[in-house]
């Protein structure tokens, strides 16, 4: 990766304190009887043309996350900075305004696109959306974002249905390529691909931040695939992020029990180190988002929690190497 962490870069994006609540209704009357806390105080910023990876369990929040910060989903509190405009508090047409300069790309390639639309009109609709190009201008913009993808410039008069699911990926990224954003969220990219596609869909997604200077928050649960693409990692559990630092500082050592544990969890292709690791097996299941432990989330399942970890919640803190924990005995 070329991304430089000992030169200062511009903070394209910068989420602070955000949470998203949802409501959970019960009865004739659907009175309100709990919230469900998807996503509880998450803090963190993103480089100019730096790769976030966001990993951790099902449901711990990190699709919620993204989203909120595209606003595809509203935040209940928190502030989402881009380029130093609040997205969270934007009004229709100043965020209709923002669109252009951060876009998405679904996990799903088959749900994601309109089966009942040509390629060719699902990558020209944000165009045709925000006005930005017309008749033979937008053709040849469609025709290049499919050649940008590795695809025939020919195939634009095709339907969804006709292509593989790499393909499928493929046009979706041409979408979210169409109106030269800056940012990119990434929603589990290649989690409904073939293990044989997910590679060039990863290094295609490498070759573009490259040409265009894009911004990527990747979201996944694949720790190898994290590994290769980002630049720094963001763990979270339980609508929390409890680590985030360099891919390198959190791989070769990480500082809280679950990072641990999740590390421990990826095979290594060497059998004679693999015989010789220690998996960290957690105890219990995932509490649920709408009923959390007090103190540290983790602690139901922490191997190293004390009394403390019921009390007082771990403060978020900077340690010397400059990564950032949420936890009492992380040093």
């Amino acid at each position: 990766m070329s991304f430089d962490h000992a030169q200062p870069r511009e903070t394209l994006v910068s989420v602070s304190g955000l949470s998203v609540h949802f409501p959970i209704y019960a009865g004739l009357i659907r009175r309100q009887v709990g919230t469900v806390r998807a996503v509880d105080g998450v803090t963190f910023d993103v480089a100019r043309g730096e790769t976030l990876g966001l990993v951790g369990e099902s449901g711990c929040g990190k699709s919620t996350t993204g989203r909120a910060i595209l606003r595809l989903v509203e935040a209940t509190s928190g502030k989402i900075l881009m380029a130093g405009q609040d997205i969270a508090s934007l009004g229709a047409e100043p965020l209709r305004r923002m669109r252009p300069r951060m876009q998405m790309i679904f996990q799903d390639p088959h749900a994601s696109l309109n089966p009942r639309m040509t390629v060719g009109s699902i990558i020209a609709e944000p165009l045709t959306e925000h006005g930005t190009l017309r008749g033979r201008a937008r053709q040849r913009r469609v025709e290049e974002l499919l050649d940008a993808v590795g695809l025939n410039p020919d195939f634009a008069n095709r339907y969804p249905h006709e292509f593989s699911g790499g393909q499928r990926q493929r046009i979706g990224i041409a979408r979210a390529l169409a109106l030269d954003p800056d940012f990119i969220v990434c929603d589990e990219p290649i989690a409904a691909l073939d293990v044989s596609i997910q590679a060039q869909v990863v290094n295609l997604l490498e070759e573009l931040q490259e040409r265009l200077g894009l911004t990527y928050l990747f979201i996944s649960h694949d720790l190898s695939m994290v590994r290769h693409i980002a630049d720094r990692v963001a763990v979270m559990y339980l609508g929390k992020i409890i680590e985030l630092a360099t891919r390198d500082a959190l791989y070769d050592a990480p500082k809280h029990p679950y990072t641990q544990a999740l590390l421990s969890a990826v095979p290594i292709p060497n059998p004679r180190v693999e015989a010789t690791r220690r998996h960290i097996i957690l105890k219990g299941d995932v509490p649920s988002p709408a009923n959390p432990p007090s103190g540290c989330r983790f602690r139901t399942r922490c191997p190293i929690a004390e009394a403390r970890c019921a009390a007082e919640e771990p403060a978020w803190r900077k340690l010397e190497d400059g990564r950032h924990v949420a936890c009492h005995f992380a040093t």
